[in-house]
């Protein structure tokens, strides 16, 4: 925290623009050495948030004409003296002007060192620097919003309204047990028992979203299953617009599984397009197979493909019976409706032991793709993953701590139905409070704060 350190906080590609970042105490000191007005002054910067025009010069060359910003702290992102070059965007004019600023006395940022220092000179909590990485990863609108939603404090809000419960009431059983004589304790545990209630139903609330919280961040795993030839790679890339999977008339084609990514009614669709399953001597293919069953167990939701235009056999039979086996969403395909069906709605349902939606499609003519389209996004956007004004966690440190503190709470529920002294009922009340401070950042070790800061990018 006494270094002052700098890095390029604009990507590492040609752009318009480049931003080098510089932050710590000596970031004034640092400047003034390299940058000079247009009229060959150091530039006065006593006014903090004020924008300067001039030119970055070493050893008396000038390297590039630039603006500069600077922030005093604690009015910064960091909390500290902050200067902010901006350059022109070409590669190598910002790691030469990222040199000079090393050679005048900063030292590389960390990975997440900027957003490390904001964090531990207290201009946010844990939860919210999380927020920044997820916004800065964000593949989706509503990744983004949910991101945003948290970096400007609602769950940090929701966190600390509950430890602010769990405080008052620990605090008044322990002044309660010091004083008796002026503070009682009879008919408390009807508020105490309220208050954990209320605590609880908001924490359960936080732990239930974690699953949307996932989809929205990470994206909706898709597998597509079929036998060989059923048209797989033909739905995939009618999904993505565009030729991606190898089609040939031959069956097997596809061998091993393909992964691709779209967005789909501002949520991110992880598609992948697996090998045929049927039972095969080719060693290759049958790796392809053990793959496709293996993937179809870890999705969030299995596209079964039909060969609407051949009668169904052992291979479907062994789809179906993997797909009775796992409980996942399902939408079932009934492919080539342009080559006539042999294959009916009312032969597929019986075979399904859960309700499932089958959809009939051209995937090669385009046909039905669009309804297709509509009825994934109504799955995980039409109520069974709302989105509206609801809290999402995505984290699993913070549903880690979420739940232990739940747990605590459940043990001050069980020491009052046993009748235990009050004294006991602090113990788990201030667990269940230390539990919620470490999501906002209190009393974690260094080790995870290191973990969660170094996988963000080297200029934030």
């Amino acid at each position: 925290m006494n270094d002052t350190i700098a890095a390029i906080a604009t990507g590492l590609r040609e752009s318009g623009i480049g931003i080098i970042r510089i932050s710590g105490p000596e970031s004034y000191e640092i400047i003034n050495k390299i940058f000079t007005t247009g009229s060959g002054k150091t530039p006065d910067l006593t006014e903090s948030h004020r924008v300067h025009h001039g030119y970055i010069n070493v050893s008396r060359e000038t390297l590039d004409e630039v603006l500069i910003l600077n922030m005093k702290g604690p009015r910064s992102y960091t909390g500290e003296d902050t200067i902010e070059i901006d350059c022109h965007g070409g590669v190598l004019m910002m790691k030469r002007i990222l040199e000079a600023v090393f050679e005048a006395g900063a030292r590389p940022a960390e990975p997440g060192e900027f957003t490390k220092r904001a964090f531990l000179n207290g201009k946010m909590d844990l939860s919210q620097a999380e927020a920044v990485a997820d916004i800065i990863s964000a593949k989706n609108d509503r990744a983004i919003k949910a991101s945003v939603s948290q970096l400007k404090g609602s769950v940090s809000k929701a966190i600390r309204e509950a430890r602010e419960l769990l405080l008052e009431d620990t605090a008044y059983i322990e002044a309660a047990l010091d004083d008796p004589e002026h503070i009682e304790l009879t008919g408390f545990g009807d508020k105490l028992s309220t208050d954990i209630q209320s605590v609880k139903s908001r924490l359960k609330k936080l732990v239930r979203s974690f699953d949307n919280g996932r989809l929205v961040k990470e994206g909706i795993n898709t597998v597509i299953l079929g036998k060989p030839n059923a048209g797989k790679s033909s739905l995939l890339n009618a999904l993505l617009h565009e030729d991606r999977a190898i089609v040939t008339d031959v069956a097997g084609t596809t061998r091993d599984t393909l992964r691709e990514s779209i967005n789909l009614g501002g949520l991110s669709l992880n598609i992948m397009d697996t090998a045929g399953i049927r039972e095969t001597e080719d060693i290759v293919e049958r790796l392809g197979v053990e793959r496709a069953k293996q993937a179809a167990e870890e999705a969030d939701l299995i596209i079964y493909v039909v060969d609407g235009s051949v009668s169904l056999d052992s291979s479907d039979g062994q789809i179906i019976e993997l797909i009775n086996s796992i409980d996942k969403k399902t939408l079932i395909i009934l492919n080539k409706k342009d080559l006539g069906c042999k294959v009916s709605e009312a032969e597929l349902k019986p075979r399904f032991e859960r309700e499932t939606e089958i959809m009939a499609i051209s995937a090669v003519l385009n046909e039905g793709i669009e309804a297709l389209e509509e009825r994934i996004e109504q799955m995980f956007c039409g109520g069974e993953l709302s989105l509206n004004d609801e809290l999402l966690i995505s984290s699993e440190r913070q549903k880690a701590a979420l739940t232990s503190a739940l747990r605590s709470l459940e043990e001050v529920e069980k020491s009052m139905a046993a009748g235990m002294s009050e004294e006991l009922y602090t113990i788990d009340l201030m667990d269940a409070y230390t539990e919620l401070g470490r999501i906002l950042g209190e009393d974690v070790e260094e080790d995870l704060v290191n973990e969660i800061f170094g996988k963000f990018c080297m200029g934030k």
